[in-house]
């Protein structure tokens, strides 16, 4: 399905060998295997990565430890200098512009937030918040205000003069959070962003992530090894293995349709109604009673309580509010047993 929503990266082709000679063995090469790599002494973190990430959406990058979803990310952000490949932001190769010019576009185009917190233990929530913006030189009235902004804007509001040790994790990860927000990125990195945070915390973090998504329409590029996390917060995820974007899909495609085995396992314990959404499972046509009516884009798992309490079936609508099929409790309850709803 074409996603209607201009790409704003395009990564093409995208490799990150390590060794000595890596150069050469692309260039005798024009797709080297993990064969042709270990002959020659050279580790393949990234393998002819190629992803279209679209602006506005959440693109989860996901794989085992080792599989070079870290590695991609940081090669999107040319934190990591890649071997060879393109990765196009705003109509430009990031792999070949200046490093001036990338310090800017780090600065005032991208916000970053990694695992570990890193907020300076000397500075309040309100300066740490307002850092990235002291970085570029903007004077401290300004700055403040905006930094008041992004920690009212991820529930810190009153905490401004706290320090991070006087914080929980999951509070320092809102700083971290706010900080990167301050320069209002158009494209936000978050690499495994909740995972040293409690089940819990990770799931409170993982609600306010999606309510602040659903307020800033960001576009985003979230890297987790949680299948359960991918597909709460992803519109696509590119799952990885070995250095290789393997599948490219949504949730439910990825779950209905696995592209190969080890993709397969990842999604094989998932239940169904997680991932399927009203659009899958509704029957065509529309009906003189309904109930009411839901979103095609509804997981089942989020409405199956109120369709199954409901004597009538629920009209599904698309994103213009027109009637596009209809469901009922018998529908949602072939999902959640593992009937065939086909």
């Amino acid at each position: 399905m074409t996603n209607p929503r201009p790409v704003k990266l395009d990564c093409r082709n995208v490799w990150k060998l390590y060794g000595t000679g890596a150069d050469r063995l692309l260039q005798d090469h024009v797709a080297p295997t993990l064969d042709d790599m270990r002959e020659a002494g050279l580790i393949g973190a990234v393998r002819d990565a190629s992803v279209q990430i679209h602006e506005g959406e959440i693109f989860v990058i996901m794989g085992l430890s080792g599989s070079g979803k870290s590695t991609l990310v940081r090669c999107l952000s040319r934190l990591i200098e890649p071997t060879a490949g393109e990765v196009n932001f705003e109509g430009r190769n990031l792999l070949t512009v200046p490093e001036k010019d990338l310090i800017e576009i780090r600065r005032k185009k991208m916000g970053m937030v990694f695992q570990q917190f890193a907020l300076l233990p000397h500075l309040t929530v309100l300066q740490n918040a307002a850092f990235p913006l002291d970085v570029q030189g903007v004077d401290r009235a300004t700055r403040e205000a905006r930094a008041r902004e992004v920690v009212e804007l991820v529930g810190l509001k009153g905490r401004e003069d706290y320090y991070p040790r006087e914080l929980s994790g999951g509070q320092q990860q809102r700083v971290g959070i706010a900080r990167s927000l301050a320069v209002e990125p158009d494209l936000w990195f978050l690499d495994e962003p909740f995972s040293a945070l409690d089940p819990l915390i990770r799931r409170e973090m993982q609600d306010e992530f999606l309510r602040l998504q659903a307020l800033l329409h960001k576009t985003i590029v979230f890297i987790t090894h949680d299948f359960d996390e991918a597909i709460r917060l992803a519109d696509r995820i590119a799952v990885m293995k070995d250095g290789e974007i393997v599948q490219t899909a949504t949730p439910e495609e990825l779950v209905l349709n696995p592209a190969t085995d080890y993709v397969g396992e990842f999604t094989k314990h998932i239940p169904r109604a997680k991932v399927l959404r009203l659009s899958s499972i509704m029957s065509p046509g529309d009906a003189e009673s309904v109930a009411g009516q839901l979103p095609g884009t509804a997981r089942v798992e989020d409405v199956a309580d109120q369709i199954e309490a409901a004597d009538l079936p629920f009209r599904v609508i698309d994103g213009a509010g027109e009637a596009i099929g209809t469901v009922d409790g018998r529908a949602v309850i072939d999902v959640l047993i593992g009937r065939s709803h086909g």
